[in-house]
């Protein structure tokens, strides 16, 4: 199996959660980034030479940011002043988030070309070839239309491998 098809098998297997990761990461920037990169902003540009960063300034603007986050991302988004250290707190936060997506899928790898694959299932003959040995209407059930027959002449010795329920 190549590389290529063990990372779809990858990315299949984690759909679900990359999707769930991709609107985390919306949520991060609106209800977090937008509001922060603002304040950040504010308070360098109210701060002094001695103090570059006003903390007050920082805490105030970044409480009310989170408050009201969609007026933060407009701010980011359409102001020149603004822009700048958003889309620079941006790319740094999705490349440390995408190594732990990248880590994730590295963990879904299938080990080996047979993972996920039925052991027990008829997939191992075609076109009807089971049923020169096996019936497909009745007998000792072995799988889904899959039958050993009890009228069959020689061996109909069967071992059943399975999970016993108990409620």
């Amino acid at each position: 199996m190549n590389f290529f098809n063990r990372l779809k098998r990858a990315v299949i297997k984690i759909k679900g959660k990359l999707i769930v990761s991709a609107i985390l990461v919306l949520v991060i920037i609106v209800w977090a980034i937008a509001p922060f990169s603002v304040a950040l902003k504010d308070a360098m540009t109210s701060g002094t030479e001695k103090n570059p960063c006003n903390w007050e300034v920082l805490l105030e603007e970044l409480g009310m940011g989170i408050v009201s986050p969609l007026s933060q991302l407009k701010k980011c988004v359409f102001e020149k002043t603004y822009r700048g250290g958003f889309f620079f707190v941006i790319r740094y936060f999705l490349m440390f988030y995408g190594l732990f997506v990248l880590v994730g899928i590295a963990k879904a790898f299938p080990k080996h070309e047979y993972e996920d694959i039925e052991n027990g299932s008829s997939d191992w003959c075609e076109n009807g070839e089971q049923y020169r040995v096996l019936s497909r209407n009745k007998g000792i059930v072995l799988a889904e239309k899959n039958y050993l027959p009890v009228d069959k002449r020689g061996n109909v010795n069967v071992l059943i491998v399975r999970r016993f329920w108990c409620w």
